[in-house]
């Protein structure tokens, strides 16, 4: 996988000079493998169907995710796998569907934690995942996986009030478009245009959410992996 991919588009200029430098501190300081955990979101086979629409570089967020998954168990990160179970029948994600299966290279993973959810939060999934880390005193999360503007997105937010500090490789996470309201006054609102958001517009709106907001460093894999083997 190339190492340039897609980042450049997608990672926000955050503004204020302070905000600038404390990205550029975080970035530089190692992660410490004791206090760290992996989490990953809805890897499921379920986001292959054609109703979700095109997805952006699917294989390349499956490639990354195996990138976290290698250099996490050789650090000893601990891994959480979390799994949607949509509570509608029709979804590829219920779990009656064979789209609620995981991904091979996510299903050969023994996790440390398995969290079922049917919201977007894996905080609001079982067992009690916010309990489960502050009982083994981890205060650092990588989060990834799918979609990066819902579930991913969601579960960072949350984590962050929570008190955890949120570490978000973008290229291990990957979304599809969504359309705008079809309602006339809220396209007023919003100037016209386009009337679906593109996954890349949608990818780019939630860079700018968490690391804006503060909720999240917006990083790569490649830098994951060169602060976890530098601790």
């Amino acid at each position: 996988m190339a190492e340039s991919y897609r980042l450049l588009a997608y990672l926000p200029l955050v503004g204020g000079c302070e905000r600038r430098c404390n990205r550029t501190m975080n970035e530089m300081m190692p992660l410490n493998p004791s206090d760290t955990a992996l989490i990953l979101i809805d890897m499921q086979r379920g986001f292959e169907d054609p109703i979700w629409g095109k997805a952006v570089d699917l294989p390349g967020c499956r490639a990354a995710v195996r990138t976290l998954l290698r250099d996490c168990e050789r650090n000893e990160v601990p891994v959480i796998i979390v799994q949607h179970d949509s509570v509608r029948v029709d979804s590829p994600l219920h779990p009656a569907n064979p789209g609620n299966q995981l991904f091979a290279e996510v299903a050969a993973v023994a996790p440390e934690l398995m969290i079922r959810k049917h919201v977007n939060s894996a905080f609001l999934g079982a067992p009690d995942l916010a309990a489960w880390l502050r009982a083994r005193g981890i205060t650092t999360l990588i989060v990834a996986g799918i979609q990066t503007n819902m579930c991913v997105e969601t579960t960072a937010r949350m984590g962050s009030n929570l008190g955890f500090q949120i570490v978000l490789p973008l290229d291990a996470t990957t979304t599809f478009p969504v359309a705008l309201p079809s309602d006339a006054g809220v396209h007023a609102i919003l100037g016209g245009g386009a009337q679906v958001l593109s996954g890349e517009e949608l990818m780019r709106a939630t860079a700018a959410n968490l690391s804006g907001g503060g909720f999240a460093e917006l990083t790569t894999v490649r830098s994951v992996s060169t602060r976890l083997g530098a601790h």
